[in-house]
C-alpha cells in the first residue's frame, strides 16, 4: 500500500495547474448514456474515482477511450445493460448518477446502492423522492434500487420538485433525467455549485433546455433527445483551495493556474483575513505567504455554496493548528468529517471537539509522525500538516487521496516540497 513520505519545512514556489474537478467530471460521465452519440470530455482529472465510474460505465457497454492529454472520447450507442453492480459502486458515492441517465433513456435501471467516503449519511431518498415525482416506480430490494416506468409509459414525465435538504447529486441526478421527460421539470431548492452550470453548460450543449442553473430554482423542459458534443470540465476549485493553504501554512508565493476567485470566496476571504495575500491574476490566482506562524487563526462554518466549503474544512483546520490564537469550526453538512483531527493530534496539535464544534488552538511547531488518512480531505489536511512539521511525516492509506487529487506529490515536489511517494 501506498504511502506518502514528507520532510517538512520548505517553502512552496512556482507555478502549480490544478485539474479538471472531480466533482464535475463524475456526472459529465454519466450524462454521455442519455444520448447514442459520442461525446468528447476534456481535461478529465486523472483519478481513481474516474477510473471507478469508467469501469461502471464500461460495464455497461459504453465505449469509451481515454488519451494523454485528459481527453475521453465516449460512445453509449453500444450500452446493453443499464445496470450498476454493487461490485463497482461500493467504493464510489457517485455511481447513484447513472440512475436517472439510465431511466430516462431506457425506462428502467436497476443500481446498486453506493458507498464511498466514511464522513457521515448522505442518503439517496433525496433522489428517489425526485424520480418518483417524475413518474417513476423505484423499490430498493437486496442492495439495489430497482426502477422502471408504468406499463404504458415511454418517458419520465416533468414534475415540481422541492427536496428536503440540499443535495448536490440529487440535483445533478435530477437534472439529468428532466432532460428527457416529457414537459417541464422545476427543481426547487437545488444545489448551487460550480460544478452543477457546468454539467448543465454539458447539457445544454448537447441540446437540453434548461435555465437558472446556478440557482435555488432550475428549470429543464423535456425534449424527444438529446445529442453529441464536446465539453471541457471546469478546473477544481477543491484542489486549488488546498494548494491556497498549503502555500499560506509552508510560506511561499505561488500561482496555481486555472484558480478561479469567484468560486472560493468564502475560502479566500479567510485566508486574507489571516494574512496570506491572494489576489487573482491572468489565468489563476496567486497566493503570497509570510509562513503559518504569521498567520491568525480563523473560525468558520461550514455550508452550502456559496458558503464555506465542508470539502475545505480539514485543509483549514490544518492551517489553523499552527495559526496565531483559537479558531472554531463548525461542521454543518456531514456528522463523522473529524475523523482527521485525531491524527493531526498525533502530530502535536491542539484540538477539542464537542459534538459539530472543533475548538482548534494554534501551537508553536508540529512535529512529524506517522499517520493515517480516513477519507479523502482529511489526507489532504495531513499533507499539509506534514508540509510544515518538523521531521518526517509519514501519510498512509493515501488511497483516499488518489480518489481526488491528481498527482499531487508530483505538483507539489515542483514547488519544492520534499515529498515523495513511497511502498
Amino acid at each position: 500500500m501506498d504511502k506518502l513520505l514528507i520532510r517538512g519545512g520548505r517553502p512552496l514556489l512556482g507555478t502549480v495547474t490544478v485539474s479538471g474537478a472531480k466533482n464535475a467530471a463524475l456526472p459529465e460521465l454519466c450524462a454521455a448514456l442519455l444520448t447514442t452519440q459520442p461525446i468528447i470530455l476534456r481535461n478529465v482529472p486523472r483519478l481513481q474515482d474516474v477510473v471507478t465510474m469508467l469501469k461502471l460505465i464500461r460495464n455497461m457497454g459504453v465505449t469509451a477511450e481515454r488519451s494523454d492529454d485528459g481527453t475521453i472520447l465516449l460512445d453509449a450507442s453500444t450500452l446493453s445493460r443499464p445496470e450498476a453492480p454493487y461490485e463497482l459502486v461500493k467504493t464510489m458515492r457517485a455511481s447513484v448518477l447513472a440512475l436517472g441517465p439510465l431511466l430516462a433513456r431506457f425506462g428502467h435501471a436497476r443500481v446498486s446502492l453506493p458507498g464511498g467516503c466514511a464522513i457521515g449519511s448522505r442518503p439517496v431518498d433525496q433522489h428517489i423522492k425526485g424520480l418518483t415525482a417524475m413518474g417513476a416506480e423505484i423499490v430498493v430490494e437486496h442492495g439495489y434500487m430497482v426502477a422502471k416506468l408504468p406499463a404504458g409509459r415511454t418517458r419520465l414525465k416533468g414534475a415540481r420538485i422541492a427536496t428536503d435538504m440540499v443535495t448536490v447529486t440529487g440535483t445533478e441526478n435530477l437534472m439529468m433525467a428532466a432532460c428527457l421527460a416529457t414537459g417541464e421539470t422545476i427543481l426547487e431548492n437545488a444545489a448551487q455549485e460550480p460544478e452543477i452550470p457546468d454539467l448543465a453548460e454539458m447539457l445544454i450543449n448537447m441540446g437540453a433546455r434548461i435555465e437558472g442553473h446556478g440557482s435555488s430554482r432550475i428549470r429543464i423542459q423535456g425534449v424527444e433527445s438529446l445529442h453529441g458534443c464536446s465539453h471541457q470540465v471546469v478546473a477544481d476549485r477543491i484542489e486549488t483551495g488546498t494548494f491556497l493553504c498549503a502555500v499560506a501554512a509552508t510560506g511561499g508565493d505561488v500561482v496555481v493556474q486555472h484558480g478561479r476567485i469567484e468560486l472560493l470566496e468564502a475560502v479566500v476571504e479567510k485566508l486574507r483575513d489571516a494574512g496570506a495575500t491572494v489576489n487573482a491574476v491572468p489565468g489563476g490566482i496567486r497566493i503570497q505567504s509570510s509562513g503559518v506562524a504569521s498567520l491568525k487563526a480563523q473560525s468558520f462554518r461550514t455550508t452550502e455554496y456559496p458558503g464555506f466549503p465542508t470539502d475545505m474544512q480539514a485543509q483549514f483546520m490544518a492551517l489553523n493548528c499552527m495559526a496565531q490564537g483559537t479558531a472554531k469550526v463548525i461542521e454543518t453538512i456531514f456528522e463523522n468529517r473529524f475523523m482527521h483531527v485525531n491524527e493531526l493530534v498525533r502530530l502535536g496539535a491542539n484540538i477539542q471537539i464537542d459534538g459539530k464544534i472543533a475548538l482548534v488552538e494554534g501551537v508553536k511547531g508540529l512535529s512529524g509522525a506517522t499517520v493515517m488518512a480516513t477519507d479523502l480531505r482529511a489526507s489532504a489536511s495531513l499533507v499539509i500538516a506534514g508540509l510544515v512539521a518538523e521531521g518526517e511525516t509519514v501519510v498512509d492509506r493515501i488511497y483516499h487521496l488518489d480518489r481526488g487529487y491528481d498527482q499531487m506529490e508530483t505538483k507539489l515536489r515542483a514547488l519544492g516540497a520534499d515529498i515523495e511517494r513511497v511502498k
